[in-house]
């Protein structure tokens, strides 16, 4: 980010406007909305600045510009419409060192202004660092759309209760009845214009300590998705924003990550393979422990938690512990691999089947099936086969397939660095090894629509 965004306090500031035509109006306008104390520095006013001034609710002074007339100021705007003056007042008002903007001319802004979605004291500003003021304002229409008009009531109702509610819920309790507020009837009835109905429930719910809020699953076991931090599902935002303390893999986004609550605890326990610093035993104590402690778990995996993830050994650990847990399910890596490859797991007339198999199997079992599973008609997906690559390419040959199949690698699929290879059944080990590919990769094997296994 070129510019940090931040809400400033603006009770009793003072802003200067340089300007008393149609620009300085527009800026009038907007700090009226807050609290501060408003000086207009022009010759002339146009006639709603001169309303202004004259009710009282701006100060004018038609005096010549100098460096003092920005001592003091919290923030000055520069909007006379000459694009010349304007930037020789940016140069007087920077001695005084003032924090500036000049309408339409970004390089001498020191603070752009914002698109603003005003449902206060609910406030949304978009910026693009005034690179794309159309598109600010786009997403602002859309914003708009999205949070109903009453919202900045509910939440000043909120903010007026929540002393009570601190002194009279302990805090988790309280987690649970903001969310039960802002996500259930409380809302609903500040939408249908029954804020009256609605006050009088919260401040019972905040006595009595009793609303119905859904119990939330102690453990969430959720899927990050393929790479990407915007192919999480919008459950899993959700998750990530309750917990109190996050168990993430290794293949998870760092940005996901920024998603969650900031006073969220985050523990690493990603595996590297070869080198297993936290065993699947370890990571199901932890979970368990933390959901002991009563606490809100998420653990991040990334994909789909049901795939090829262990989670089926977690959620075994918490069931045995006597621990409530839910599974919110991601896009897992087959289907972003695929997307990324530009192609479809499944076509009609082509492949009508897909099978998601592994390579690697755990110790003591009798070895992944995937190549049962391939024939004409059917894709198979192969999760974690790089480091089995001489094996499949091995078990190709033995049964003559090893010309005949073709084979897509997509390696760290969506994300900047991701790699689509094609080869067939006698290339693999060998594309893999010129691509530099280690890990990270789904293989998608398929066979002509009539092929067969030897005999």
């Amino acid at each position: 980010m070129k510019t940090f965004p931040m809400f400033l306090q603006m009770v009793d500031r003072r802003v200067v406007i340089v300007g008393g035509g149609e620009q300085a109006a527009q800026k009038c306008r907007l700090i009226l909305k807050t609290q501060a104390r408003v000086v207009v520095l022009a010759d002339e006013l146009e006639a709603e600045l001169k309303a202004l001034a004259d009710q009282g609710r701006i100060e004018w002074l038609n005096i010549p510009i100098t460096p003092d007339c920005f001592e003091a100021a919290g923030l000055t705007f520069v909007a006379t419409g000459c694009p010349g003056l304007d930037a020789a007042i940016h140069d007087l008002a920077k001695r005084a060192g003032a924090l500036v903007n000049v309408v339409d001319q970004p390089d001498l802004c020191d603070a752009i202004t914002p698109s603003i979605v005003d449902r206060d004291p609910v406030v949304v500003a978009i910026g693009t660092e005034g690179t794309a003021p159309v598109l600010g304002r786009q997403i602002k229409t859309q914003i708009e759309q999205m949070l109903e008009p009453r919202l900045g009531e509910l939440a000043a109702l909120a903010g007026r209760l929540r002393d009570l509610a601190a002194f009279r819920l302990a805090p988790r309790k309280r987690r649970d009845l903001w969310k039960w507020v802002f996500s259930g009837p409380i809302r609903q009835k500040f939408k249908n214009g029954q804020e009256a109905h609605a006050a009088k429930d919260l401040k019972k719910a905040i006595e009595t300590g009793d609303f119905t809020a859904a119990a939330p699953a102690q453990v969430s076991l959720v899927g990050a998705g393929p790479g990407s931090s915007d192919l999480i599902t919008l459950r899993g935002v959700q998750r990530l924003q309750e917990a109190d303390i996050i168990f993430y893999d290794r293949l998870v986004d760092p940005a996901v990550l920024e998603l969650a609550r900031r006073d969220a605890e985050r523990v690493y326990v990603g595996k590297v393979p070869g080198a297993h610093a936290w065993p699947q035993e370890k990571i199901n104590q932890v979970l368990v422990s933390a959901a002991k402690r009563g606490l809100r778990v998420v653990r991040l995996k990334g994909g789909d938690p049901c795939i090829f993830a262990r989670g089926a050994e977690e959620v075994a650990a918490l069931t045995e512990a006597g621990m409530a847990y839910e599974i919110v399910p991601g896009v897992t890596a087959a289907s972003g691999a695929s997307a990324a490859a530009g192609a479809f797991l499944t076509e009609r007339g082509k492949s009508n089947s897909v099978v998601l198999a592994t390579a690697s199997s755990a110790e003591g079992s009798e070895g992944s099936d995937w190549l049962y599973h391939l024939r004409g008609g059917s894709r198979v997906a192969i999760y974690m086969g790089v480091q089995m690559a001489k094996k499949i390419e091995s078990e190709l040959h033995t049964n003559g397939l090893a010309r005949q199949v073709a084979i897509t690698i997509v390696a760290n699929a969506q994300q900047e660095n991701q790699k689509v290879l094609r080869c067939n059944g006698t290339e693999l080990a060998a594309s893999l090894a010129q691509a530099g590919i280690k890990n990270c990769a789904v293989l998608f094997l398929e066979l002509p629509k009539h092929a067969r296994l030897a005999a």
